[in-house]
């Protein structure tokens, strides 16, 4: 077993998380596949801001485990999602930090998804 790095976001790589005041909602072939009124907004250095979505606002059945795994020096070890739903697109298209350190504890129990591997992200005005 290799010790994997461990950085902490600073004035090199900021890192910040907050509530998004709006709805997100996460379509794929003519389906909602989240939609929440409680998503975070994770901006990272100068990566483009992700929306994590508390994985219960999430139509669980749609997302398969795959087996993939990356890891972040920031963030910790991702497991992957895909939604079949959407074919080869769809593969991995989700993922999640189910142990994220605690410089980012927020994102946990929350899913992201790559914009290019679902149809539509739609940050809507909060009802």
């Amino acid at each position: 077993m290799t010790d994997k790095t461990v950085l902490q976001p600073g004035p090199d790589h900021p890192i910040s998380i907050e509530a998004n005041p709006n709805r997100i909602v996460v379509s794929l072939g003519g389906r909602v596949v989240a939609d929440s009124q409680r998503a975070l907004i994770l901006r990272e250095a100068s990566y483009p801001a992700v929306h994590y979505i508390p994985i219960s606002d999430a139509d669980q059945s749609l997302l398969q485990r795959s087996d993939s795994a990356s890891y972040c020096p920031y963030k910790g070890d991702a497991s992957y999602y895909s939604l079949p739903l959407g074919g080869d697109r769809s593969v991995d298209a989700v993922w999640v930090y189910e142990s994220p350190y605690p410089a980012v504890a927020q994102i946990r129990d929350h899913i992201a998804f790559y914009p290019d591997r679902v149809d539509s992200i739609e940050e809507r005005p909060a009802s």
